[in-house]
């Protein structure tokens, strides 16, 4: 008998919807709150008439950072094999707060992890201190996770309140050094992770890879493991290409392996910028603009030069009051980073947009600047 996928808008998800989805007894998949728009994005991609493919208890829409969202399958046993590996890597079951959207994976798996602990997410509520829901959460271990714009603004604003953790994991985007660095100074047990919706959630935490989880890097970082996604919703050609016929996933990421086997990425492969022949990394350019005394927050992309192929091209959120310039900017990443990861044009924005991930949506910037200048 086929089976369905039951929708569920994210503030109607509760656990025992989780739960349900997690034994295998009933197909999920959660609608992003926001506007119609994205909503419908959504129920396209899902298709929600249509069989499911066997094997999958949860579909998941990716944010589609460098494209058009997919719907993810995953099986139970992926969802369990993750929340486990990450229950025994950071020492024991233990009470989540629930800060991420739980139409992501990210978001889903503290409900997944707290459902496989036995206890209960902690929610935090829209405009909430962080101190004040952590004194709602049980006693005993407490873990969190955060996309690194969390963190930041955490850190500015309670950083009593992320020290009450027992781990926050960071992911969903690159973090920079300096804020590891800044929020491990403060006391802050931060666990830097690597992953995507196609492996249940993170699966490398400080580069290590999660029990079980195997990595290498060809081209570009591949994973392998229990946590594996089965593919894409009606989609057998993007399944193909991306699950290898050997049981890995190719990501599509750039990294690196070191001595130890530690990963280090870099970011997207395909939003690396070649300019004068010379690849740049957006991600660690963001970081270096963003410890600018004058900026706030950065996002970076590429767009075509004629003389140097593809020129940096930076927008930045400046730090009230103050108003960053292109001549002092250009010097300070190129002390960082080197002369061709200078941007060679700026521009100020009272916001970076983000995707229902929290992830900084570049494609979106670069479209309302491109307007703009039309």
């Amino acid at each position: 008998m086929a089976r369905h996928l039951t929708l569920v808008p994210a503030a109607e998800l509760s656990e025992v919807d989780v739960a349900a989805a997690l034994d295998g007894n009933r197909p999920l998949a959660v609608l992003p709150a926001g506007p119609p728009a994205a909503v419908d994005a959504a129920r396209a991609v899902l298709r929600p008439d249509e069989p499911l493919e066997d094997g999958a208890d949860l579909v998941v829409v990716t944010s589609g950072s460098t494209g058009t969202g997919r719907g993810v399958l995953l099986p139970a046993a992926a969802l369990r094999a993750s929340g486990e590996a990450t229950l025994r890597r950071l020492g024991g079951p233990g009470g989540w707060l629930l800060a991420l959207p739980v139409s992501a994976i990210a978001g889903l798996q503290v409900l997944c992890r707290s459902l496989l602990a036995g206890t209960s997410p902690t929610v935090l509520g829209p405009g909430e201190h962080l101190a004040d829901a952590v004194a709602r959460m049980p006693r005993g271990r407490r873990y969190t996770a955060l996309v690194p714009t969390q963190l930041r603004r955490q850190l500015d604003a309670a950083p009593d309140g992320l020290r009450a953790f027992d781990a926050v994991l960071v992911g969903g985007a690159a973090t920079d050094p300096a804020l590891l660095q800044r929020a491990r100074g403060e006391g802050v047990a931060v666990v830097t992770t690597y992953g995507m919706t196609e492996t249940a959630g993170g699966c490398v935490y400080d580069g290590r890879p999660l029990d079980d989880v195997q990595v290498r890097v060809r081209d570009g970082v591949e994973l392998a493991g229990p946590v594996l996604a089965l593919g894409y919703r009606l989609d057998p050609a993007g399944t193909a290409a991306a699950f290898g016929p050997d049981g890995w996933f190719r990501t599509r990421d750039a990294g690196a392996l070191d001595a130890e086997g530690r990963l280090t990425v870099a970011g997207r492969l395909d939003e690396v910028i070649i300019t004068g022949g010379v690849n740049v990394a957006p991600p660690a350019v963001e970081g270096a603009l963003r410890t600018h005394p004058a900026v706030l927050d950065a996002v970076v992309f590429g767009r075509p030069d004629p003389e140097w192929g593809q020129r940096v091209v930076a927008a930045v959120v400046p730090v009230p009051g103050a108003v960053p310039d292109l001549a002092v900017l250009r010097p300070w990443v190129t002390e960082r980073l080197g002369g061709p990861a200078a941007p060679r044009e700026l521009h100020l924005v009272a916001a970076v947009p983000t995707l229902h991930t929290g992830k900084p949506d570049r494609r979106a910037v670069a479209a309302a600047l491109l307007q703009e200048a039309h």
